[in-house]
């Protein structure tokens, strides 16, 4: 009867309307909560079978709690540079647990981004979930972007340091067009120990020593030397101190590269007639160069000589005032440990060490998904597939679809305090007017049943 009915609609409506006052509340209870979707309530009239002839039979209401999944959070600063937000499409991929994880472990995907180091240094956010990177092998990450197997988790602490071999010096210096012409000159032979300058049996007319680094950070002494060889030349050699290369021929004493400087009228370096390489390398094999000693276990190095050329600023210059360095450059660095993380916009991991190299170690991908209204949620503010999420696929940070990663920030719940309060108001007065359904209801049968009586 359509009593009943009525009764049961009341009951329906103060069901939905009690299940919408639990979704609310949620909102309210995760305002402050990292990342946070706002569930929003869907209510659907529902409807029993009717026959035309009789009186109405009402069918009630349910409600469904969904998360609005696409909505953005604003982005608020962080002083922690592992601290992490999503702008635009795209999720975090974590997992439980860190390097212990087995097959059993499932991937979820969250925007909750506070992640720090745990005691291990494995990146965890503050529900527990570890951070899914790319490892970055020699600066290229080649990884597939459905295959969840590729990732790992990301480590901060216990990276080994770094050190940066010399590849690039530049010398700026002056060598005194004046100088008298050196009686050594008459007899002097770069590749004879009697008559060069690397054995020390030439004395130069201008030396300039300048440190470098090798493959393992370590310095050595890459000395310049310069004979006056007539107008505007100089003969140059460039060596190291004999016990750490091997020579190889034309080379000997420790030698690198020998060579004429030659100089136009002007005093500026005159490079087609200059003989002296634009480079020096250490450790080629076969004949025609130096090698490090083999007790050393030293890499092979190419060190690329700027010397200057007219019309650049520096570099060797032949003008009547006295010989002097200038300035010297060189790049390399010795070993470093770790001092910092940081955190780019394309999603890398850069490990800094205390000599000021840097190394990227990882590439957090963003997971998207073609439909990101199927995922399905889970404790810890993390989702997980469900069957409509469509397709999985990870990309980098802003690459088809896959919004931005910020350093340093943190994306904020998407609830709005002032529009929850006036939902929790109209879903109290929805149920109270539910309840009165029920009671007007039992009144009125009470009322036929009194008519029995």
């Amino acid at each position: 009867m359509s009593i009943n009915s009525a009764m049961l609609a009341g009951a329906s409506g103060m069901r939905a309307n009690a299940s919408a006052l639990a979704a609310i509340s949620d909102n309210i209870a995760n305002v402050n909560t990292v990342g946070f979707k706002r569930l929003r309530n869907d209510f659907t009239a529902l409807l029993t079978s009717q026959n035309r002839s009789t009186t109405y039979a009402a069918g009630g209401t349910a409600a469904r709690s969904s998360a609005i999944m696409t909505e953005q959070g604003s982005t608020v600063a962080s002083s922690v540079a592992t601290h992490l937000a999503v702008s635009g499409g795209g999720m975090f991929v974590v997992r439980s647990r860190s390097d212990d994880a087995t097959v059993r472990d499932p991937y979820y995907y969250t925007r909750a981004g506070q992640f720090t180091p745990d005691a291990d240094g494995y990146l965890q956010n503050a529900a527990g979930y570890y951070l899914q990177g790319w490892p970055v092998n020699e600066g290229v990450v080649d990884a597939n972007p459905t295959d969840l197997n590729a990732l790992e988790p990301i480590r901060v602490s216990g990276i080994a340091g770094g050190a940066e071999a010399t590849n690039s010096l530049s010398l700026s210096a002056n060598l005194q067009s004046s100088h008298e012409v050196s009686t050594a000159a008459a007899t002097y032979d770069a590749t004879d120990p009697a008559n060069n300058m690397a054995s020390g049996a030439v004395t130069p007319d201008f030396q300039v020593p300048i440190q470098v680094y090798d493959s393992q950070g370590g310095l050595h002494t890459l000395t310049f030397s310069f004979l006056k060889q007539g107008p505007n030349a100089w003969y140059a050699e460039v060596s190291l101190p004999a016990g750490q290369v091997v020579d190889g021929t034309p080379f000997v004493n420790g030698q690198l590269a020998t060579g004429v400087v030659s100089f136009t009228p002007f005093g500026q370096l005159d490079a087609t007639n200059s003989t002296l390489p634009t480079s020096v390398t250490i450790g080629a094999t076969g004949a025609g160069g130096s090698e490090w000693d083999p007790s050393m276990g030293l890499a092979t190095q190419t060190i690329s000589l700027d010397l200057g050329g007219p019309g650049a600023p520096g570099g060797l210059t032949n003008y009547d005032a006295d010989s002097v360095l200038g300035t010297s450059q060189i790049n390399g660095t010795p070993f470093g440990s770790l001092a910092s993380v940081d955190v780019d916009d394309d999603g890398f991991v850069t490990a800094i060490f205390t000599n000021g190299l840097t190394r990227r170690i990882y590439q957090i991908p963003l997971a998207t998904f073609g439909n990101t209204d199927g995922l399905v949620a889970e404790q810890g503010g993390v989702y997980r597939l469900g069957p409509n999420a469509g397709a999985l696929s990870m990309r980098g940070a802003g690459i088809s679809g896959a919004g931005n990663i910020k350093a340093r920030a943190l994306e904020s719940s998407t609830v709005d305090l002032a529009e929850e309060f006036s939902n929790l108001i109209m879903t109290q007065r929805a149920y109270s007017a539910s309840s009165k359904i029920i009671t007007t209801a039992d009144e009125m049968l009470d009322e036929l049943i009194r008519l029995k009586r």
